[in-house]
C-alpha cells in the first residue's frame, strides 16, 4: 500500500525503481547484502535526533526525559524495562544470518 501511494504521488515515477527502493529500505529486497546491519537504537538517536524532539513528539513516555537519559539510552524512573536486550537480539541476528548464508 505504502509503495502503491507514493508512485502515485511521483511526477516521474519509475515502477521498478520504486519497488526495489521500498524493498531496499525495508531490508527484503533482491540486492547483494555486503554485510548484514542490526541499527541500535540509541547510536541512531544520538546521529539522528540529537536534542531529543523526535522521541519526546512520538513516546510520550519520555517527553520528560533528561538529554542524559536519551543519550544513554538509560531509562529514566518509572519507564518500563526493555521488551529485548539489544546486544543479546544483535548477536542472535548475526548468528542467524550466518546461518542463512
Amino acid at each position: 500500500m505504502g509503495a502503491a501511494w507514493f508512485l502515485d504521488q511521483l511526477t516521474d515515477g519509475d515502477v521498478a525503481s520504486n519497488q526495489h527502493g521500498w524493498q531496499w529500505c525495508a531490508g527484503c529486497g533482491t540486492d547483494a547484502a555486503p554485510y548484514f546491519r542490526v541499527f541500535n537504537p540509541t547510536t541512531q538517536g544520538q546521529k539522528f535526533d540529537p536534542s531529543g524532539d523526535y522521541i519526546r513528539r512520538w513516546v510520550p513516555e519520555l517527553s520528560a526525559a533528561t538529554d542524559a537519559h536519551l543519550r544513554t539510552g538509560k531509562r529514566p524512573s518509572g519507564y518500563p524495562p526493555p521488551i529485548v536486550d539489544h546486544g543479546t537480539e544483535r548477536a542472535e541476528a548475526l548468528r542467524r544470518y550466518r546461518g542463512m548464508r
